[in-house]
């Protein structure tokens, strides 16, 4: 494992912890000689750990579209930065890069973004482990979302399963270090 691709906000969200949170999370990943692989921007929680890497001397490769570019005001510090047409664009090469994921808190791109990569998982394109940064309980309503899934018979328990979870961000490392797959895709 080398490169990790961080999925979260281009806003800071309403606790201070978030920002704090993403920028604990960008040392904790140059501690454990991990790259990044992110959307690129200066702004929010994305900003945070870009910035909090490379004040590190950690590696940061960030991915922008043209049309991003101005709006989330690309990051010109970083050891590689990608500007790409699409949306589309910037989620393969980000993908490409990444040896597993990570989902901060974050809006309706994070989700997207991460459930993208997720869905992957499920369908057997890749192995690579799916982990979310669970600060402040962000994503607990999501996980019961998930048993509700999987009470109605929409989704199977083992894809749950595939995510790992933890609100502490050296234990989420260490968990996507010690990642192996178990799972096996049967159609």
């Amino acid at each position: 494992m080398k490169t990790i691709a961080v999925y979260c906000g281009s806003s800071t969200g309403i606790d201070p912890i978030y920002m704090k949170e993403a920028r604990n999370l960008g040392k904790v990943l140059v501690d454990n000689g991990l790259n990044l692989v992110y959307g690129g921007a200066t702004v929010g929680c994305m900003g945070a750990i870009a910035d909090a890497m490379m004040e590190a001397g950690g590696k940061v490769i960030g991915v922008i579209p043209e049309k991003l570019k101005n709006f989330e005001i690309a990051h010109q510090q970083l050891s590689e930065l990608h500007v790409v047409n699409t949306m589309h664009e910037r989620k393969s090469l980000m993908a490409e890069y990444a040896d597993g994921f990570i989902a901060l808190p974050g809006g309706s791109g994070t989700l997207e973004e991460w459930f993208e990569v997720f869905t992957w998982a499920q369908l057997g394109y890749h192995n690579k482990p799916c982990a979310l940064l669970n600060i402040n309980n962000y994503y607990t309503p999501m996980l019961s979302l998930f048993d509700h899934m999987i009470d109605q018979g929409f989704v199977k328990s083992e894809y749950k399963d595939l995510i790992v979870i933890d609100n502490n961000s050296e234990e989420l490392v260490k968990k996507l270090k010690d990642y192996k797959s178990t799972y096996i895709h049967k159609w």
